[in-house]
């Protein structure tokens, strides 16, 4: 990526769904769109759904993640991918043993 757009410390961004993983996401260059992403990462991610579009800046507050490393993952590989949290130990277990009435 050697557009000078994409040097600078502003970046419009679109981020998109997974329409295989809940709370899964894609971010990508908007003039790029998907077509940086590898095939491969879209055949798991499945259709990406549009969800926003946004300027990221290096101050800016994102949910999980820091737009300076979002920033960095897509102009090093065109992409940067947001998983799903991952589920806390205790909250499964009560998912895999019933609950027992207590009197």
């Amino acid at each position: 990526m050697s557009d000078d757009r994409m040097r600078g410390d502003k970046l419009l961004c679109e981020v998109f769904k997974s329409s295989r993983k809940e709370q899964m996401y894609l971010y990508v260059d908007k003039r790029q769109g998907v077509e940086e992403v590898p095939e491969v990462l879209l055949e798991r991610f499945g259709k990406p759904q549009p969800a926003m579009t946004l300027i990221l800046t290096p101050e800016k507050s994102l949910g999980r993640a820091r737009a300076m490393d979002v920033m960095a993952a897509i102009r090093e590989k065109g992409y940067y991918l947001q998983m799903p949290p991952a589920k806390e130990e205790y909250l499964l277990d009560l998912y895999r043993t019933p609950t027992e009435a207590r009197y």
